[in-house]
């Protein structure tokens, strides 16, 4: 069978502010035609449906609009779980009737010791969880970390693993040797929330979600799917999409989507980013990020930028001074003053004093060194 991969939708998120409905449900849409096109027998969601334990109405709404376009009208049996950002109280409503459709949507951790089958696949479907939920679901008080948890967690699976099939893990955790962006939630306490990935060497294939990166973690056998969207500055070099997985042989091929809107970093004068020479050869639509290359103060900057870059997310000065840690500024600077101040202007400007500032500089420090002398 081939089914399609794809995880942390974070439906109802915002991007400083912005509303993303109308970008996710333009995304989810090319997911959907990317599973009818290439017929995959499933689709595979591995968690963090909803950015919020309590989404919105519109965010809900957006939610079943899709759920019934993949399950009800193009017949694509759904694999889903519970992610760390989503409410498995609010989740779970509906879940009895929903595997009558080929929904399988899968909250708790009981949950996912009833593989769900489809052709040559069992497909074991383990939302996010704490250590303390499988201590009181196995009744052992030795679970302490999620690493304890998940070691229970595969033997109790493998109890259930049919030698005439293929056997597939659905989770949402960070698995051992990965990478984070400043978009996902920083839960890791005492690396409670990482699993080394030779836990999961009895699976044929594990598909992850949590992280937002698709290149965040290179196994033969376990990937990320990565979010469908840039949901953060910090994500704007990376490409988006989804896998698709073959069961005959475990190849995945993936498949990049197009946003609505990108995410990027312009670094422009003032000058530049009123002109339309300049603003007219990309698309002004898109979320940006501005780099201002100008050192003066700039009046009602923000208003001004924003009627020509509507989603414009920040302004940030290409020239200002990086923080560093007190102690690393005494351990660079030098012992006069004058070398303080150059190193300074250089820092603040990314140029040297001209003849005539060198000359203020002097004749100010001599007049400072007289006072201090006269008190």
């Amino acid at each position: 069978m081939r089914f399609l991969h794809t995880a942390d939708w974070h439906i109802g998120k915002k991007l400083n502010g912005f509303d993303l409905l109308t970008d996710q449900r333009a995304i989810i849409d090319q997911i959907l035609a990317l599973a009818v096109t290439e017929q995959v027998d499933a689709v595979v969601v591995a968690g963090d449906l909803y950015d919020r334990a309590v989404p919105g109405v519109d965010a809900v709404n957006l939610f079943n609009e899709k759920i019934i376009a993949f399950n009800l009208e193009n017949k694509l049996p759904l694999l889903t779980i519970a992610g760390n950002h989503d409410s498995c109280e609010r989740l779970n409503f509906g879940t009895p009737w929903f595997s009558k459709t080929n929904f399988y949507l899968h909250t708790e951790l009981a949950q996912a010791f009833q593989p769900v089958e489809i052709a040559d696949t069992q497909f074991f479907l383990l939302p996010y969880f704490e250590p303390f939920s499988a201590r009181l679901y196995f009744k052992d008080d030795s679970i302490k970390t999620l690493n304890d948890a998940m070691k229970k967690v595969v033997a109790e699976m493998e109890k259930k693993f049919d030698s005439a099939k293929r056997q597939i893990l659905v989770a949402h955790f960070f698995a051992a040797g990965s990478s984070k962006s400043e978009s996902e939630t920083k839960i890791m306490v005492g690396g409670l929330d990482s699993v080394a990935v030779d836990l999961l060497s009895s699976f044929d294939y594990v598909a992850l979600g949590h992280l937002h990166n698709h290149h965040a973690l290179h196994h033969p056998s376990i990937q990320y799917s990565g979010a469908p969207l840039k949901y953060a500055i910090s994500e704007e070099n990376q490409t988006k999409g989804v896998y698709i997985v073959d069961t005959n042989d475990f190849s995945r091929t993936f498949y990049p989507l197009t946003p609505k809107h990108d995410v990027r970093t312009i670094t422009a004068s003032y000058e530049e980013l009123l002109s339309p020479a300049f603003y007219q050869a990309f698309d002004c639509e898109d979320f940006l990020q501005i780099q201002l290359t100008d050192r003066g103060v700039i009046a009602n900057l923000m208003n001004q930028l924003r009627a020509i870059y509507p989603r414009l997310l920040g302004i940030s000065r290409l020239h200002q001074i990086q923080q560093e840690s007190q102690l690393h500024k005494l351990q660079k600077r030098k012992d006069t003053p004058v070398e303080i101040v150059h190193d300074f202007f250089t820092e603040m400007t990314s140029e040297t004093l001209t003849l005539s500032q060198e000359k203020w500089l002097t004749k100010g420090l001599q007049t400072a060194a007289k006072f201090d002398e006269s008190k």
